[in-house]
């Protein structure tokens, strides 16, 4: 196993100019690591951005076969990180050991995921409109497909050391559209990252990729200019509404602005309807306690707020769900940081008029999170901008009551952009409450049904993004293949001989792609 040396990597070289270090802390305790990370310097961050374009430029043009098995020798070598490894990254992240080695298996799984779409080869979204001579005017041929978009910086999230950070979903989906990345790793789990940087590098070096498609920075100050370096074409990142925000802002204020795509902010709204509180409600609270406190709630799906009809069963439902979260033992958090914006968040919603705290959970240190429940007012839901619907990352909900069906649907709303947004209901509750779920769809990227949206499946069909400030781009997800798509960008070609087309669009379908033909879809050669 490669040695934590704390030193940046820049284009397969290990670089350490600069003077200021860092550290990272125990979760549990918060005792300083004995370990030292380089902060990189100005110089170092653009020699990464601009052999990132160096490396693009061979690398974009690989083909999918090729970028298939470079990712899958990735997973490969993230699989051989063994348990001295994960001992590590559970002193770092308080992360317990079957969370740790679940979560290093979705990440390989992730890059063989990325690995049979470029096989697949849909991703490449051909389109073939041939020519007519005939046509008065003549009608030209014109083909379409999908390029990468160039060199992406990746920040990574703090609370998946491994499925959203360096090795991570934007990580791997931008490697698999062609583009080479530049990471920052995140301050939280920076021995963690090195590791996973360490896999990654070996795997560059066993498949002969250009240097330049792999570097990772280490520091508190180095985002701004990564995100500015002329050489970087896009940003991938997944933290808190005020980081995307500033990042989206940067990218924006460049000579040439770049898309952001930002996962921030979500309270994952969860509609309680009365037929399923009637026949279900003590269950569906014991289910909700333990959604609240998974993982600590430090989850961007975590069940931050809970809206349900004014009723009897709505009263047993809070009642009960203030003894579940009571019962809950505390949690550590993932950093010391994340601790105290804990508190600041429990303290703002204790001061706010029309909000009271019902039930607080077990917590033994100062390290840890204590579950809490909290019940408002409706008036605080329906006020502009509503302060509930800021995230409390940890593990903590807000239960409200409406009272009439149509308060139901000014609630819904009044919700703004949302990852998930949740119904728990019997099929009566839905003919009865049908119009919730257009209302809802337009609020999330993704709608559940009788379900807790705390576990997201990593496949063809999910999304994880939804409208702002739940993403700065409603159009794409950072989890699922779809994912691949924010980094790609379509380019046709006019008239040009087959022999200079590309191999995605030559008469002969070399790859065996499914392609718009006509405005058919088809597989065969032309």
């Amino acid at each position: 196993m490669s040695e934590i040396t704390g030193q940046n990597f820049i284009a397969g070289v290990r670089s350490a100019k600069g003077s200021t270090t860092l550290q990272s802390i125990g979760a549990a305790d918060g005792q300083v690591i004995d370990l030292k990370f380089i902060e990189a310097t100005p110089e170092e961050i653009t020699t990464a951005a601009e052999s990132a374009a160096e490396a693009f430029a061979a690398y974009r043009t690989t083909s999918p076969e090729v970028r298939a098995t470079f990712l899958e020798t990735i997973a490969d070598e993230i699989d051989t990180l063994g348990e001295d490894v994960i001992k590590e990254v559970i002193r770092e992240t308080g992360l317990p050991e079957g969370r740790l080695n679940g979560e290093r298996t979705r990440t390989s799984n992730q890059m063989r995921l990325f690995a049979k779409v470029l096989r697949r080869g849909d991703y490449l979204g051909v389109r073939i409109d041939r020519a007519d001579a005939d046509r008065t005017p003549p009608k030209p041929d014109i083909r379409q497909y999908k390029v990468a978009l160039g060199p992406v910086a990746v920040f990574g999230a703090s609370n998946f050391p491994f499925a959203f950070s360096v090795g991570g979903g934007d990580t791997a989906s931008a490697l698999a559209a062609g583009c080479p990345v530049v990471v920052k790793a995140h301050p939280g789990h920076m021995v963690t990252s090195e590791h996973v940087a360490n896999a990654i590098t070996r795997a560059v070096e066993k498949c002969g990729m250009p240097k330049g498609v792999f570097s990772m920075v280490y520091g508190d100050r180095v985002g701004a200019q990564l995100v500015q370096e002329p050489a970087i074409k896009a940003v991938g990142f997944t933290g808190s509404q005020k980081g995307g925000r500033a990042l989206f802002e940067l990218a924006s204020q460049r000579d040439e602005p770049i898309p952001v795509f930002a996962e921030m902010s979500s309270v994952n709204p969860m509609l309680v309807l009365p037929q399923a509180l009637e026949q279900r409600g003590e269950q569906i609270a014991v289910d909700m306690a333990s959604s609240v406190v998974l993982g600590c709630g430090q989850f961007c799906t975590n069940p931050g707020i809970i809206i349900g009809l004014k009723s009897e069963a709505m009263s047993r439902f809070t009642a009960k769900l203030g003894d579940e979260l009571k019962a809950k033992p505390g949690q550590v958090m993932l950093n010391p940081g994340l601790v105290e914006n804990y508190k600041r968040g429990v303290e703002r919603l204790n001061a706010l008029d029309g909000v009271e705290e019902l039930a607080t959970g077990e917590s033994e240190g100062q390290y840890q999170g204590a579950a809490r429940l909290f019940k408002a007012e409706k008036h605080v839901l329906f006020e502009h901008q509503s302060p509930l619907f800021e995230e409390v990352f940890g593990p903590c909900t807000v239960v409200t009551e409406v009272d009439s069906p149509e308060e139901l649907q000014q609630a819904a709303r009044s919700l703004n952009g949302q990852l998930t947004a949740t119904l728990i209901a019997e099929e009566s509750d839905l003919t009865t409450h049908q119009g919730l779920l257009p209302i809802l769809e337009e609020r999330a990227g993704r709608v559940l049904l009788n379900g807790y949206p705390t576990g997201v499946e990593v496949c063809d069909a999910m999304v994880h993004g939804g409208p702002y400030p739940a993403t700065s781009d409603s159009r794409g997800t950072s989890v699922g293949t779809l994912a691949i798509e924010r980094y790609l960008r379509p380019v046709c070609y006019q008239n040009y001989p087959d022999a200079f087309l590309p191999e995605p669009l030559k008469n002969a379908n070399p790859f065996g792609l499914m392609r718009l033909i006509d405005g058919e879809n088809s597989r065969d050669a032309l």
